[in-house]
């Protein structure tokens, strides 16, 4: 199950938090089964009509707390079926955690890249299953710690017809749980992919984006990055003091736009 609301460590939310209402929508929390167990997720989609473009979205550390949820929703306002999996539902539930050192050390560094990977194939196979969605039409989004997932699973799944990254980790220490990252697959992609980065993010130095740009030039994905100078980390986070509008609302344009040119285009919605 769900937790509901935000999650405790990203608390107090901000006043300037994003509402999004379920008008003309089917929205919710469902389960889907994978060979080991159930797993909890929220989905979005317009009330009628179909099958629609899916769009997967990856959760930030926080887990599927309300911000993903609303996500979803502004998603399926646009015609999409949007469905966000709680993805470390096996390593804890982190929406009570208050301390973000603790979440990180506690359960997001015990979630394993290929159980990730099994349950994000595993969402898209309930949203093919349920006759609403079309799997010809796979798209994938991310935030954060999502960011760096979002890379990963555009070289996992090869039907994906494009990704757009949030901010997500681009380097790192190869662990048994996290092999390779974003800049160790950037050449082999095939799935095109839009990274979405903050020039004053702390956590991802531009070095590290110039890297990136370097190694997907190698490959054939034309995947593409695009620098916000200003925005630092998490500034698509309405509900953070990080927040940033300007670059939150382009970014937001950049990626229905990159769908939609790479064949996840969302049929006109009514309303």
């Amino acid at each position: 199950m769900l937790a509901s609301g935000f999650a405790a460590a990203a608390r107090p939310v901000s006043a300037q938090t994003i509402q999004t209402d379920v008008k003309g929508l089917t929205a919710g929390e469902i389960e889907f089964s994978t060979p080991d167990r159930a797993i909890p997720a929220y989905h979005a989609m317009p009330e009628t009509g179909g099958p629609f473009p899916i769009v997967l979205v990856v959760q930030e550390i926080f887990g599927v707390h309300e911000h993903i949820r609303d996500v979803c929703r502004r998603l399926a306002k646009v015609g999409y079926l949007a469905i966000a999996p709680e993805l470390f539902v096996r390593q804890g539930d982190v929406s009570t955690l208050t301390d973000v050192q603790q979440i990180l050390k506690e359960v997001v560094a015990r979630v394993p890249d290929k159980q990730v990977m099994g349950d994000l194939d595993a969402a898209v196979g309930w949203a093919t299953a349920l006759g609403r969605g079309n799997p010809g039409w796979l798209g994938i989004t991310g935030f954060c710690w999502g960011g760096r997932i979002t890379w990963l699973y555009c070289l996992h799944n090869r039907t994906v017809k494009a990704g757009v990254a949030w901010y997500g980790r681009l380097a790192g220490q190869e662990t048994e749980l996290t092999p390779r990252h974003p800049l160790d697959i950037a050449a082999k992609l095939s799935v095109p992919v839009l990274g979405l980065y903050g020039g004053a993010d702390a956590g991802i130095p531009q070095e590290t984006v110039t890297r990136m740009r370097e190694a997907l030039a190698k490959g054939s994905s034309a995947s593409e990055i695009f620098v916000y100078p200003d925005a630092p980390h998490a500034f698509f986070a309405d509900y953070r003091p990080s927040y940033r509008k300007q670059a939150a609302e382009d970014g937001w344009e950049r990626m229905l736009a990159w769908f939609k040119s790479h064949g996840v285009e969302a049929p006109a919605v009514e309303g």
